[in-house]
Order: C-alpha cells, then sequence, then structure tokens
C-alpha cells in the first residue's frame, strides 16, 4: 500500500512539471537521438559540449526517450519511478533493523518529505545519486547483518554509481558505510577489514571504468566535458563537482572577479534576506554555518523531521548501548546517523552553490532514523527512558514543524495549528500512559489511536508542502517547495540563467528558419541552458558555446573552423546579451521574483554582461557581430555564418 500511494503520488500530473530543467530535457533529447550523446551526456546530439555532471540520471531518461520517444512524460516518469525505488528500499532497510512497523514509518516520511516529493518529479541528477546511495544503504544493512563480502561488495557498486550521477555528493554516504560494517559485522577484525577493501575494489571498479573511458578516448573525437577547465574528468572531481565546491574556490580569471565583487554580494544578500523574511523560496541558501539547514529554503525543503532525526539517533544510541557489538539496530542507527552527520555538515558549510534542493541527499538518513527510533522507543516503553524519547521524537517534529509553517503564516494556517494541537495531545498521551504504573490494562484501540495522533502530528505539516509541490509547476535551476503564492523562479522562470542570455522567446519564424538547416549544428548560442531550450523549441542540434558556466570551449580559433567548414549555420543573440536591446520583459519578471528593485535587475544584468566579456562567449560574440550582419527573428538577433560583410 505504501508503495503504490507512493506511485500515485509522485506519478499524479507529473507533466506540469513540462521540460523542468531545460538544461537536463535538452541532453535527455539529444541521447534519445544519438547513442554516444547518451553515453557521455551530451547537450546536443552532435556531441559539442555534456552536462556539468557525469550521465547516469542521463542514461535512464535518454534510454526512456529511446524507447518511448522524447517527450516531458517519458523524462520524467522515470525519475518518479526512482522516487518510488527509494522507498521500497527505505522500507526494506528499516523492516530489516527494526521491523515492518519501522519501515512503513520509514517509507512514509521519505515519500513525504517535501524536498523528495520535488526532486523525485524532476529532472536533475539528485534522484538517480540519491535511490543509488540508499541502496548502498540497504545493501550494507545486509551485509553487516550477516558479515556478508557479496552485499558488501554490492553497496560499493551502488556507491560507485551514485559517484557517476554526481560525484563527490554521491560518496556522502561511504563513510556511513564503512563505519557500520566494521564495528557492527558479526566476524573477525580481520575479515571485517578484507571485506571493506573487495568492496573498495567494488566500487573504484564501478565508477573507474566511465572515468578511464573519458581518459582513454581522444578529446577531439568526443564533447567536451562540462565544467572542467581542460576537458578532464578527474578536473571535474577535484575541481567544479568537487572540492573547490567544498572550499568556495570555483571559477576563475574573470569570472571568479565578477563573482567575488562587491556588487555581486550584495546583490545575492539582497536576495537571501528578503527570502528569508518570507520564510523560503529562494534558489540560493544562507551562508555557511550549522543553521543553513534550519533556515530559509533549506529549512522547508528538508528539516521538518530533522530535530526528530536527531532526537532519534540519541535515544536508540542509549536504549542500545549496553547490548552486543552486532546488535542490528543500533548498527542501523549508526549507519544513518553517521550519514546525516557527515552529509549535514558539508551541505551547511560548503560555500559554493549549496542549491537547496541538494538536501534530498540527506532524506533517507532522517526518515530511517525517525522509523527506528520511534519503533524502538514504543517496543522498550516499560522504561521510562523510552518514553521520554518517543514523545521527545513526536515533540520535535509536531513543534518544528508548527514553527516552519508559521514562517509563511498566511498559507494554510488551520494546517499549522491543527498539527500542534495534535502533538500536544500526542505528547501527553504517550507521557500519561507511558508512566502509569497500569499501562499493560490498556486496550489495543486506544494505543492505535494515540499512534494515528502522533503520526499525524509529526507528518501533516510537511505532507502538506509535499501536496502543494505536487500540485505546482516547477521549471528552471532552482526548484523550490515554496507555496505557489509565493513568487519564486522555479514557478516559471528559469533562475538567472536569463541573465546570461538565453533569454529568446520561441518563435515559429525560428524553428523553420533552423529546421531548413543541413549542418551538424543548426546553430551556435552562448550557454547550455540556452542552447538546450532552442533544441526543445526547434529539435535540432544547438552548440553551447561556454557551456553551461562560462567554459572554454570553443576557442575562438575552433569556432571559426567550425564556420569555415559548414558546421555552424547561424550564430543567435538574444536580446537580453546583444548590449542594445535593454533588460527583456522576462529579466524584469525574474528581477521581481527574487525581491529584486529595477535598479538591481538592471546591475544584476550588467554584471553578467562583465562576466561575460572576458570568456569565449564574449570572444565569439564579438568577432560574429564584426564579421556579420544580424536579423531579427523572435526574441533573437540571427547572424548567418554562411555570408560574411564585405
Amino acid at each position: 500500500m505504501l508503495l503504490v500511494a507512493t506511485a500515485v503520488f509522485y506519478l499524479w500530473n507529473i507533466t506540469v512539471n513540462g521540460s523542468a530543467n531545460v538544461f537536463y530535457a535538452g541532453a535527455a533529447w539529444a541521447g534519445s537521438r544519438n547513442w554516444e550523446a547518451l553515453l557521455f551526456g551530451s547537450v546536443d546530439p552532435s556531441n559539442f559540449i555534456t552536462v556539468d555532471k557525469p550521465p547516469v540520471s542521463q542514461w535512464v531518461m535518454g534510454l526512456s526517450g529511446h524507447i518511448f520517444g522524447y517527450s516531458s512524460a517519458s523524462m520524467l516518469i522515470p525519475e518518479a519511478l526512482m522516487g518510488v525505488a527509494s522507498v521500497a528500499l527505505m522500507y526494506a532497510a528499516g523492516t530489516r533493523i527494526a521491523g515492518r512497523p519501522a519501515g512503513l514509518v520509514a517509507g512514509a516520511a521519505l515519500a513525504l518529505t517535501p524536498v523528495a516529493a520535488m526532486m523525485f518529479r524532476f529532472n536533475n541528477p539528485d534522484a538517480a545519486m540519491v535511490l543509488l546511495m540508499t541502496a548502498g544503504a540497504y545493501c550494507a544493512i545486509r551485509a553487516t547483518a550477516v558479515a556478508s563480502a557479496r552485499w558488501l561488495a554490492l553497496a560499493g557498486v551502488a556507491v560507485g554509481f551514485a559517484f557517476l550521477a554526481k560525484m563527490l555528493e554521491g560518496l556522502m554516504v561511504l563513510p556511513a558505510l564503512g563505519l557500520v560494517y566494521l564495528v557492527a559485522a558479526p566476524t573477525g577484525i580481520g575479515k571485517r577489514i578484507r571485506d571493506l577493501l573487495i568492496a573498495a575494489v567494488a566500487m573504484i571498479v564501478s565508477a573507474g571504468w566511465y572515468v578511464l573511458l573519458t581518459l582513454l578516448w581522444p578529446a577531439s573525437s568526443r564533447p567536451y566535458l562540462a565544467g572542467s577547465t581542460d576537458n578532464n574528468f578527474m578536473n571535474l572531481v577535484l575541481g567544479y563537482n568537487g572540492l573547490a565546491r567544498i572550499e568556495g574556490k570555483q571559477g576563475g580569471g574573470a569570472s571568479r572577479s565578477i563573482a567575488d565583487s562587491p556588487l555581486a554580494t550584495e546583490l545575492m544578500e539582497r536576495v537571501r534576506s528578503r527570502a528569508g523574511s518570507r520564510g523560503g523560496g529562494s534558489m540560493f541558501a544562507d551562508g555557511p554555518g550549522i543553521t543553513r539547514l534550519f533556515t530559509g529554503e533549506f529549512g522547508i525543503e528538508i528539516s521538518w523531521l530533522l530535530p526528530a532525526a536527531l532526537v532519534a539517533l540519541f535515544a536508540v544510541i542509549a536504549l542500545r548501548g549496553r547490548l552486543p557489538r552486532t546488535d542490528i539496530v543500533r548498527a542501523g542507527a549508526i549507519l544513518f546517523g553517521t550519514w546525516l552527520i557527515v552529509d549535514g555538515l558539508v551541505l551547511s558549510y560548503m560555500k559554493s552553490n549549496p542549491h537547496p534542493y541538494y538536501s534530498l541527499a540527506i532524506a533517507p538518513p532522517i526518515a530511517g532514523l525517525v522509523g527506528i527510533g520511534v519503533v524502538e522507543c514504543w517496543r522498550q516503553r516499560h522504561r521510562a527512558a523510552a518514553v521520554v524519547g518517543l514523545a521527545a521524537i513526536v515533540a520535535a517534529a509536531g513543534v518544528w514543524g508548527f514553527v516552519l509553517m508559521e514562517r509563511q503564516s498566511s498559507w494554510l494556517p488551520g494546517i499549522a495549528w491543527t498539527a500542534l494541537v495534535f502533538t500536544v495531545i500526542a505528547v501527553v498521551a504517550i507521557l500519561v500512559i507511558g508512566l502509569r504504573s497500569d499501562r499493560r490494562l490498556l486496550g489495543r484501540r486506544a494505543l492505535i489511536g494515540v499512534a494515528a495522533v502522533a503520526v499525524f502530528a509529526a507528518l501533516a505539516a510537511p505532507a502538506a508542502y509535499a501536496a502543494e509541490v505536487v500540485a505546482t509547476p516547477h521549471t528552471g535551476g532552482g526548484p523550490s517547495v515554496s507555496p505557489a503564492s509565493e513568487d519564486h523562479p522555479s514557478k516559471g522562470g528559469g533562475g538567472f540563467g536569463s541573465f546570461f542570455g538565453g533569454g529568446g522567446e520561441k518563435s515559429a519564424a525560428l524553428t523553420s528558419l533552423l529546421d531548413a538547416t543541413t549542418s551538424r549544428w543548426s546553430a551556435a548560442v552562448s550557454r547550455s541552458s540556452a542552447a538546450a531550450q532552442i533544441e526543445l523549441d526547434t529539435r535540432t542540434p544547438v552548440m553551447a558555446i561556454g557551456g553551461f558556466n562560462n567554459d572554454p570551449a570553443p576557442t575562438l580559433a575552433q569556432f571559426q573552423q567550425y564556420v569555415r567548414n559548414g558546421d555552424v549555420t547561424y550564430y543567435l543573440l538574444s536580446s537580453s546579451s546583444s548590449g542594445r536591446s535593454g533588460r527583456t520583459s522576462s529579466q524584469a519578471t525574474l528581477g521581481r521574483s527574487l525581491g529584486l528593485t529595477a535598479r538591481e535587475t538592471s546591475q544584476a544584468q550588467e554584471l553578467f554582461s562583465r562576466y561575460n566579456s572576458g570568456s569565449v562567449t564574449g570572444q565569439i560574440q564579438q568577432w560574429v557581430q564584426a564579421h556579420y550582419r544580424a536579423e531579427k527573428v523572435g526574441g533573437y538577433e540571427v547572424y548567418d555564418l554562411r555570408h560574411p560583410t564585405a
């Protein structure tokens, strides 16, 4: 029943999100058209440049497009099914640790976490990564219970493929898997270490084959690896998608100086502060710190059950503290607790682009801890400490849910106050019933009633947000669970990408123009998001100059050679990046949704124009404008690269 309900919930009207993140949607379309594009995760079927993440998620969506034809449904339904599979694994892990009730609570908690309801209906790589991380945790639980090298190796394989979904973020579960087996597996220390080494080899092989493929495949005959500075996969691991993101050292040269400029800092702080005053809704996180996961958009995406999970971790360790080393319930708490703490601290303190939806990575350990903690406290309700622990878990969930709901007090205030009342009733009932000397005489129906009240108190508020997520369209690069009444780019906008020159409107004339081309790329345009959108509109391959974020590809000389060879027919420049048409209406809308004044929006546009000027995108744009004549078609200035000016 849990899995059926989750499937219905996640699949319901899933195409309301359309192309979701067009950056990944364009790659899904490209993968459905060309097998090499599918292999590398290319943005276009002619294989110029990849997306800025490894391709596991693109393999799933692109293969679905190969089988069923590309559409919003063929792209997003696999994402929802990955969500259902994650809930199934959560249920299975909880059941093996503490019994079926624990599995049901853990599975329901994961399914109703707002960020899960959002990202398992979206096309970012997070869904595939979290499914694989959860699979790794399940395999590690099975391995720990019987000291199985085979199951531990399977955990390593799952983590290896999680790395191929989102690089280092997929490895955040690794310390938890290794620690729980080393601590609790029922065998000697020698075999435990040997099994861990075997699992490490399995992980390296499952991830390393693709790394070797990119290193051995000639760079001249494969797409450029977006996000890298030298077209090398390991540069991505250690830089853009790795340590540089944690340390805040991404970018370089002109792009770095622009990003660190006082104007950029001031604009970002204004966006954050205004989002915070609304209780969330920003695609950007608060500054680094231990409270980040509880504030702003992070708070309303992931923190609903986070206090309860921490209480549950403490309670299980305390209640099972004197049992043998191999105790599986305590082992489960160690696994989920270590996963939560390690990954949570990284999310709290990472300095570069910590999008709140990254918090999906800690939704499974939060759900697992709550499921294990609630059931363990219930089973040991003959002990006062367990009764107090159960009451504390319910109180932490219900009260914190009320606090989060009150941050947007005008939205569904009835649910917030009802959940708070139910929380008080549940906590009082647990304490009164649990601490009375004749509690064994209490009827089964009364106990079930108390349990039902407690479940409603804990899950009503996050469920309301999750239901709002399912009912509301989400698009762009920074989806938000903020209610539809809150203006946010993910509900119809494209995020800051609109400032980079990707804001041209769909045009029948442009579609007809590009459809008539026979060259390798119908057109070239700055940025992958803009290229992907044009591809989806015209169903023709488009070269993404500069990739997602100022990648050094192609160089001016390379682009000139493409033009001489007739590989590119048109160069497209949206009015927002031409330097002559001023601020577009889409940018004005975006500026308002981010809480910027008209002056601040103009400043942001100027900032991103400066950001582009020193890059390959700026160099190529200047060369094209100097040698070709523009014609206005739809929302773009179109330069015919077949006919240079005299």
